[in-house]
């Protein structure tokens, strides 16, 4: 079974996300352990919330780290389901990473093996974990040939 973790700044207010969330964390533990970390987001301004979200970001990664950021290589579901398989090979878990709404530092960007995004858009980081769970489970229907992909 995959181990998964998701590091996001902030967390989830609005009931819908939570609620989309829970969905997407129960069809995904058919499949795999996951576990949704939230780090504190920061009140300040620019880098120096950045530099405060570090510590926290950088205190929960493990295993293969993927950076979801706006310049990463733009990926399909298929290319997800392929880098979670290959990935559980070398590391004995995934860690995704979700930053704050003013990015990352360029720490957390050192740490990460691989950068990805779902495109060229700006979502608010709330709704990019939801995107993210949902990829999850489809790139995770897709390893294991059940039919949900389309």
């Amino acid at each position: 079974m995959y181990k998964i973790n998701v590091v996001c700044v902030g967390n989830l207010k609005d009931k819908f996300f939570k609620d989309a969330q829970e969905e997407y964390l129960k069809r995904i533990s058919r499949f795999a352990e996951i576990t949704v970390i939230e780090c504190a987001e920061s009140k300040e301004d620019g880098v120096n919330a950045v530099i405060k979200e570090e510590n926290g970001i950088l205190a929960a990664l493990k295993g293969f780290v993927i950076l979801l950021d706006i310049g990463g290589t733009l990926i399909t579901s298929e290319d997800l389901a392929s880098t979670i398989q290959k990935a559980v090979i070398t590391q004995p878990q995934i860690t995704f990473v979700i930053g704050g709404s003013r990015g990352v530092s360029d720490k957390v960007r050192a740490s990460s093996m691989q950068k990805i995004s779902f495109g060229r858009i700006t979502l608010p980081h709330r709704l990019c974990r939801i995107v993210l769970e949902e990829q999850i489970y489809r790139g995770l229907c897709i390893i294991n040939n059940v039919p949900y992909h389309k």
